[in-house]
């Protein structure tokens, strides 16, 4: 759709901090926006917390570097937690998705953040597990471990063995140190890498993400990495579903998204809809792994009208910083 809205479009919705409930595991709501001129895909999904795999396949058809000026493209914003205890910092690596649960406030209300992260590439996979922040370092020195030197000097791009603090550091300005060895959550002096396969193994969020979680997260935190490229949860009555593609090296299992499903039918809430999943849904939705949630029951919208139902909003920031400056806003 390439007609550009006149009428004036409503504040987006807030994509990183969400009130958690117990009984639903889904925060967040689909939205649309119409693409500027000036707009390419990276640009808009850093605004909107969203990593570039992320809005790209949520948008497929779209030029990603020249949307074109009043483009529709889906903001995948609704997000289906990970079948993880809701504590501590919860990773999925086939989503590139962090989610801090911070701890209940004095009224005993919850907050979950959500981020976009790069994760490890092709043969630097991001290990799984269970493990917890160490330390906190701001402006750090990058320590370059001796693998990743003498992979760029086979490149013809050698490293020094330190890299000191400035623009040249690939961690950025601020790093949670973890207690697997030489593995980090880390800022990036490449923002474009969020929600990529390009690092190291190592975390990297956008820089005014890791300076906001930074400044929340305590050590001793626990940190727990999880594959879960299918996703779903009980959400306003309706049973919600999310794919993404499998890592490359791990490769999907398509009885893992039907089990999940089939235990989700069978701890269904109360006052839930027990239609029966649409497994043709189901089929297509992980097939085409756009990473949105998708209702999959046989009484629910299709997908056309599931998307169309979002509201078209604002291109403003969602985050209570600025992704042009990083600085948390007063």
């Amino acid at each position: 759709m390439t007609s550009v809205a006149t009428e004036p479009h409503p504040d987006p919705i807030r994509s990183h901090e969400f009130e958690l409930r117990a009984d639903d595991p889904v925060v967040g709501g689909l939205q649309r926006i119409r693409a500027r001129q000036e707009d390419t895909l990276s640009d808009l999904g850093r605004v909107f917390n969203l990593g570039y795999e992320e809005i790209t396949r949520a948008n497929p058809g779209v030029d990603p570097w020249l949307p074109g000026n009043g483009t529709e493209i889906l903001l995948p914003t609704l997000f289906v937690l990970p079948e993880a205890e809701p504590r501590g910092l919860v990773l999925n690596m086939a989503g590139m998705r962090l989610y801090y649960f911070r701890p209940a406030g004095a009224g005993g209300a919850r907050t979950v953040y959500t981020h976009p992260i790069g994760i490890g590439r092709v043969g630097w996979s991001t290990p799984l597990g269970k493990t917890r922040v160490t330390a906190k370092a701001t402006d750090p020195s990058w320590y370059v471990p001796e693998s990743v030197r003498e992979e760029h000097a086979a490149e013809g791009d050698p490293l020094p063995r330190i890299v000191p603090p400035g623009p040249d550091n690939p961690l950025g300005r601020h790093v949670l140190r973890l207690a697997m060895p030489s593995y980090l959550i880390h800022g990036t002096n490449k923002p474009w890498g969020v929600g990529m396969r390009v690092s190291h193994g190592c975390i990297r969020l956008y820089p005014e993400d890791i300076e906001a979680l930074f400044a929340m997260v305590p050590v001793d935190t626990p940190v727990v990495i999880v594959d879960q490229p299918y996703l779903a949860g009980w959400h306003e009555g309706r049973l919600l579903f999310t794919a993404y593609h499998p890592l490359e090296e791990k490769g999907g299992d398509w009885l893992e998204a039907l089990e999940l499903l089939d235990r989700r039918m069978k701890s269904a809430p109360e006052g839930a809809s027990m239609a029966p999943i649409d497994w043709g849904r189901v089929a297509r939705i992980t097939r085409e792994g756009m990473g949105v949630a998708f209702p999959v029951q046989e009484d629910a919208p299709d997908l056309r009208q599931w998307l169309s139902a979002a509201p078209t909003v604002r291109i403003e920031a969602v985050a209570n910083y600025s992704p042009e400056s990083g600085a948390a806003r007063e």
